[in-house]
């Protein structure tokens, strides 16, 4: 199972650098300033972004002064990082591998990548190793199951009687999506002083752009399952992701989507 997930994400995530930036990077970078804070970052600390994505968390880390190195699993992120954070210290690896010696950071954060992984406990082990002792480590996810900003298309899929792919894989995180097992994972794998906050915003959205970089652009599980739909079946989907949609507008033919996430603290 680890390893098919972990063979799957590769392939899901291929090519799909920019799509990730116009859609949902928008969303997870609500999470930048709470991840650099519950990380410690400031001025002079050595600081690894884990899963940087377009590097939104590394140029927030470096405009607090921080000596930045940021790694991801896909080549194209890695660009799109380097693009957005000029000079950007960026390794292509894919967690577990962490490739930096023992104790090298005094801070490791990841925002939204651990619920990506094949074996989140030997991530985060990894994660540890790498932090000085007295480092702190912080982590994004999402609550789930999925909902709101993060569920509506996956909501429309049920809605419209499109089955799941079998060889579309749950993520072994799963079970750890709520706040007391998503601590116990983090102490399991060696952090002290482990605590987990709750976080809900609104992200405010033209469900059109939404559609079409959460769905149309194949990013991620919801957006690769619609993607393998004919026509018939995408319009269908579309008219139960409109009707979902419309009991979360605002002005402006916009709507505001709850999301619902968790971060984790805790220190080597």
């Amino acid at each position: 199972m680890t390893k098919d997930f972990d063979l799957y994400e590769r392939e899901l995530w291929a090519g799909r650098a920019s799509a990730y930036e116009r859609g949902f990077a928008r969303l997870t970078r609500h999470m930048v300033g709470p991840l650099l804070d519950a990380a410690g970052v400031a001025d002079g600390t050595r600081f690894l972004d884990v899963g940087t994505g377009p590097g939104f968390v590394s140029r927030g880390a470096a405009e607090r002064g921080a000596v930045v190195s940021a790694m991801d699993a896909d080549p194209g992120m890695a660009d799109t990082a380097r693009r957005n954070v000029p000079g950007l210290d960026v390794h292509v690896a894919a967690l577990p591998t962490v490739p930096f010696p023992d104790g090298t950071f005094d801070a490791v954060a990841g925002n939204f990548v651990i619920n990506h992984v094949g074996a989140p406990d030997v991530a985060i082990g990894a994660l540890r190793r790498v932090l000085r002792p007295g480092g702190r480590l912080a982590l994004t996810c999402w609550l789930m199951p999925g909902s709101g900003a993060l569920g509506v298309v996956r909501e429309a899929i049920e809605e419209a009687g499109v089955p799941w792919p079998d060889d579309v894989p749950e993520a072994p995180f799963m079970m750890y999506g709520e706040p007391v097992a998503f601590r116990r994972l983090v102490v399991a794998a060696g952090v002290d002083e482990v605590a987990v906050e709750e976080v809900t915003w609104e992200h405010v959205v033209d469900p059109e752009d939404w559609w079409e970089t959460g769905a149309l652009s194949r990013v991620g599980s919801n957006g690769y399952v619609v993607g393998r739909q004919d026509a018939k079946t995408v319009a269908r989907i579309k008219e139960a992701y409109d009707g979902i949609v419309s009991g979360y507008a605002v002005a402006d033919g916009r709507v505001s989507l709850p999301a619902h996430a968790l971060l984790a603290s805790g220190v080597r």
